[in-house]
């Protein structure tokens, strides 16, 4: 039974990584009407909420854009830094709400960037743990309950960010809206890349909460053996 949750799951990332890179693909070949870059768009939406000290950095890679509240820095991908286009547009927005949320002290904001150290260590030793802990289960059952517990971070970690995440693009979509920098055709393009984006969320965190009951199960197993 366990396999064929995973095995949904997998299905289920993948669809979603797939619908979401088609819809980037394809919103990034319609052009902005007012020709505002991502760069651009984030520049406006910060100076629109009075927000100043946020450096706008390019990335590399694919789908690597993210706001950094160590540094307050918008890191955007040269597609979407350099774009003209409804995808660029979306994402420079979504990743500048993080940069409304940190100014505005939004409390799940806090909350993740308070859990990330934690979920840096867990991450680092997490694979290992799991592993030596369902070895020696019957030897050492602690090991595992060790492990159980790093893993709960992440899986804390990953329900956490869905609101993070949601609320940012939900700032981002009234943005882009009652600022005018989108018309009503592209707005609906926009909402409609950045809800596929909140999908891969979802599934992410429903999949770590399921691995984290699969090694729960193995390790109260063990304890009735």
């Amino acid at each position: 039974m366990i396999w064929i949750i995973f095995i949904g799951f997998a299905l289920a990332s993948w669809l979603v990584s797939h619908q979401l890179k088609s819809r980037f693909t394809e919103y990034s070949q319609i052009p902005m009407t007012n020709g505002m870059s991502g760069k651009e768009i984030a520049e406006k939406m910060l100076r629109d909420h009075m927000i100043y000290g946020v450096k706008i950095e390019t990335v590399e890679g694919e789908l690597t854009d993210h706001y950094n509240p160590g540094d307050k820095t918008i890191n955007l991908s040269e597609e979407v830094y350099y774009g003209t286009n409804i995808a660029a547009a979306a994402v420079a927005a979504h990743e500048t709400g993080h940069a409304v949320q940190h100014a505005t002290a939004y409390a799940w904001l806090g909350m993740r960037s308070a859990l990330v150290p934690a979920v840096s260590f867990s991450s680092r030793y997490l694979q290992w743990v799991l592993l030596g802990g369902v070895l020696l289960l019957n030897a050492f059952p602690a090991l595992l309950l060790f492990g159980i517990f790093l893993f709960a971070i992440t899986t804390v970690f990953a329900f956490i960010t869905l609101p993070v995440e949601i609320d940012a693009s939900n700032r981002a979509l009234a943005w882009l809206q009652t600022s005018g920098v989108t018309s009503r055709q592209t707005h609906e393009k926009a909402e409609n890349a950045l809800r596929w984006a909140g999908y891969t969320y979802v599934v992410a965190a429903l999949g770590s909460l399921a691995t984290l009951l699969y090694y729960i199960s193995i390790y109260m197993g063990g304890r009735r053996n």
